[in-house]
């Protein structure tokens, strides 16, 4: 038999929350159900999320890609101020292509679905991605891109922007 995510969830909010008749226990042993109640209350609802996620079926295969709280180069990410506003791109770079200098000020994140890029920043860091890969791209830091193999990339992009706001801005070669 397979357990109802919701009802167990309802089950367990009534354990933490319904007024329990206890004046007929031991103070001390009150005391431990108490205890115990609340920590199990308080881990369940921490794991509540996880409850009710898509689950996974014959039908259905969830496999995570990405979830991080920073960019590939180890910046912490902010979302922008003002109305939130999502966009994705598709882009394509052909065999020895380069992107440019540019930078973007609001997070992205995107998945390789083909092909083989460097990504440099002007410190020298670099990062190669290839087919399969996810990342977070760096925000406010200039970074260019080439492609380094010999099939095109095709790049997924997906911007956290805000209405009205710039999702990327090329640099000259001396900015």
């Amino acid at each position: 038999m397979r357990l109802n995510q919701s009802a167990f969830l309802l089950f367990f909010l009534e354990i933490c929350f319904a007024p329990t008749r206890l004046d007929s226990i031991h103070p001390l042993l009150e005391k431990l159900m108490n205890h115990v109640i609340a920590v199990s209350c308080v881990l369940l609802l921490s794991f509540s999320s996880s409850l009710s996620a898509i689950e996974t079926s014959e039908a259905v295969k969830v496999t995570p890609v990405l979830k991080t709280s920073q960019s590939w180069d180890g910046a912490l990410l902010n979302y922008p101020q003002g109305q939130a506003e999502i966009t994705g791109v598709r882009i394509e770079i052909a065999p020895g292509g380069e992107t440019g200098w540019h930078l973007h000020p609001v997070p992205s994140f995107g998945v390789v679905l083909q092909g083989q890029l460097e990504i440099r920043l002007r410190n020298g860091k670099k990062n190669v991605v290839r087919a399969g890969d996810a990342l977070a791209e760096v925000v406010n830091t200039a970074h260019s891109g080439k492609n380094i193999g010999t099939e095109p990339v095709l790049l997924l992009i997906f911007y956290a922007g805000a209405v009205g706001q710039a999702n990327s801005a090329s640099l000259m070669e001396g900015n």
